[in-house]
């Protein structure tokens, strides 16, 4: 029997970045679409992309029937998922791709997005949805807070490292490059062509990049002490993708060997031969994530390098590979698809 599928906020990017991946799921079968400012709208129009699709036109939220909904995916602007996803009925399952359940602390809440968190009790029950290190915990789970795009590929390029002690953990820079659709759809004068072609600019320099919050909360977890990397991301003039390059004080062979056995097993993270780098273009519009390793001229310094797609295994792939493990599915249900080249 098919799963039926609401999907919150379906006219933003990660929103039709999840009927995308839908359309080609065995099991998910979409029943409903909000998008508040497009109400009353066939999706066609917004997206024509999606046009071959046989899909329900736009509506409110509060015009929702959860009646027969299995599971609801909210791609909701930031703030907004806190008012919205306490009203779910409880027989109704969760994934929330914006940042308001992301991190388990009110006050690490409040800190970093500056004002109180308005559903505490709901960020207690969130299971953090990086799958590849949460699998048992979402299985069990009825509302998995997806991760930050920019997060999630910190993570898969430190995570066993840090795990492993393979690594200085005081001397952690993380440089990272990211694409305009991570901004969302809404207009801003800083991403309009004129202003963002052929130019690449750092933001949020200085440590002041909301996504911290979550390497603070998970690499000091794993660590068992307080971690605190440098952080700079560089907004591209490309319209997907992620591309970080992470400068380490380790063994660059011993670094390689180390990601080989933590994802030897894992089908999304593909780890390069030593010394090979990946490129944003490898991993366009798919669920995977390549991670490369090469060591420097300066005795025990390594560099290691992950790319994923913002949009796909950053976002809305990454909420369907939890939902799947929710709903009792293939974790690899509807994303092996190859990504798009050139």
């Amino acid at each position: 029997m098919p799963h039926n599928i609401a999907i919150l906020g379906a006219s933003g990017y990660t929103g039709a970045e999840l009927v995308r991946l839908i359309s080609i799921h065995p099991s998910f079968r979409i029943v409903a679409l909000t998008g508040d400012r497009k109400a009353g709208q066939p999706m066609a129009s917004v997206y024509p992309h999606l046009r071959h699709m046989d899909l329900p036109d736009l509506i409110k939220i509060e015009d929702l029937d959860y009646a027969g909904v299995d599971l609801v995916f909210c791609a909701l602007p930031h703030a907004t998922s806190q008012a919205v996803i306490p009203s779910i009925p409880q027989h109704v399952k969760i994934v929330d791709l914006s940042a308001d359940f992301r991190l388990r602390n009110g006050a690490d809440y409040e800190k970093w997005y500056g004002k109180p968190h308005a559903a505490l009790e709901m960020q207690k029950e969130a299971v953090y949805g990086l799958t590849e290190f949460y699998r048992d915990e979402i299985k069990g789970a009825r509302f998995v807070a997806g991760t930050g795009c920019n997060a999630a590929t910190g993570q898969f390029a430190l995570r066993p490292l840090i795990a492993a002690g393979m690594i200085d953990l005081d001397d952690i820079v993380m440089d990272l490059k990211a694409a305009v659709s991570g901004a969302g759809r809404s207009l801003k004068e800083h991403l309009l062509l004129a202003e963002l072609d052929e130019s690449v600019k750092p933001y949020s320099v200085g440590g002041t990049h909301r996504h911290l919050g979550e390497f603070d909360q998970e690499f000091s977890k794993i660590a068992g002490r307080d971690i605190r990397v440098q952080f700079t991301p560089h907004l591209l003039p490309a319209t997907r993708g992620i591309l970080l390059s992470c400068y380490l004080k380790g063994d660059a062979q011993a670094v390689h060997d180390t990601f080989a056995r933590a994802y030897g097993d894992e089908p999304f993270i593909q780890v390069l031969p030593f010394g090979e780098m990946p490129a944003m273009k490898d991993v366009r519009a798919s669920n995977f994530c390549h991670i490369g390793v090469a060591g420097d001229r300066i005795p025990g310094r390594v560099t290691v390098v992950a790319t994923l797609d913002n949009l796909t295994k950053g976002s809305s792939g990454q909420a369907i590979q939890n939902a799947n493990l929710m709903l009792g599915e293939a974790e690899t249900a509807g994303l092996m698809a190859a990504p798009v080249y050139p």
